[in-house]
């Protein structure tokens, strides 16, 4: 079957986000690959680079740029990009949020860094070079916010990517606590619309995103 221009990540839904403790951060170990979800198979380097090399119209709508396995995040349940929020002030700086109508350039690109050995993805922001991390030590309602902070990569920042041929979607899935992504489109305030690693399953478009090739 041919592939649309959408890839989609699966997150569930969110509630209304005012403080957050932060505890200090402690090491990770990396997890073994969690089984893929029933419909849904893990996706590799070659496969994801099959996908963005091969699909001119995932490119239309965004600004080029210089390597092909750069990509940007839609999110299914609100259409809007995911952005990492360099300017926030501590300890949200680099929280990821699907909020942008479009993309418009760092702000809403990462690249997609593979490793073989794990067989996971590490996100890097192109906003501010740094990975994505879930935050399992936050509390309350900003447990496990996604955040572009890390100089490098370790469990906290492993994702094993996940393709549904029958959608033609995509989710990710943290290996630090085995949940799946999820955009908080019910939250309120300045983490409306946060990523949060915090859903059991893939239950609908909370969870599902597009990905666009921004590469040239």
């Amino acid at each position: 079957m041919r592939r649309t221009t959408s890839v989609l990540l699966s997150l569930s839904a969110l509630v209304a986000v005012t403080g957050l403790a932060v505890p200090a951060a402690v090491a990770a170990p990396v997890a073994e690959r969690p089984a893929a979800p029933a419909g849904w198979e893990a996706v590799d380097a070659a496969e994801l680079a099959r996908v963005t090399d091969g699909a001119e119209a995932r490119r239309a709508p965004l600004a080029a740029a210089a390597e092909a396995d750069l990509l940007a995040l839609q999110s299914v349940r609100n259409n809007r990009f995911v952005a990492t929020e360099v300017n926030y002030p501590a300890p949200n700086t680099g929280v990821q949020r699907a909020r942008s109508a479009e993309f418009g350039g760092s702000w809403e690109g990462f690249a997609f860094e593979w490793d073989e050995a794990s067989e996971t993805y590490a996100l890097r922001s192109l906003a501010n070079n740094r990975y994505v991390a879930v935050e399992k030590n936050y509390t309350g309602s900003a447990q496990n916010v996604l955040r572009a902070r890390s100089t490098s990569v370790g469990g906290w920042e492993r994702f094993v990517l996940y393709y549904n041929e029958s959608l033609d979607r995509y989710a990710l899935q943290s290996t630090l606590n085995g949940l799946f992504v999820t955009m908080e489109n019910g939250y309120t305030g300045s983490l409306q619309y946060a990523l949060r690693a915090r859903s059991a399953e893939i239950t609908g478009s909370w969870e599902e995103f597009v990905l666009y090739d921004i590469g040239a």
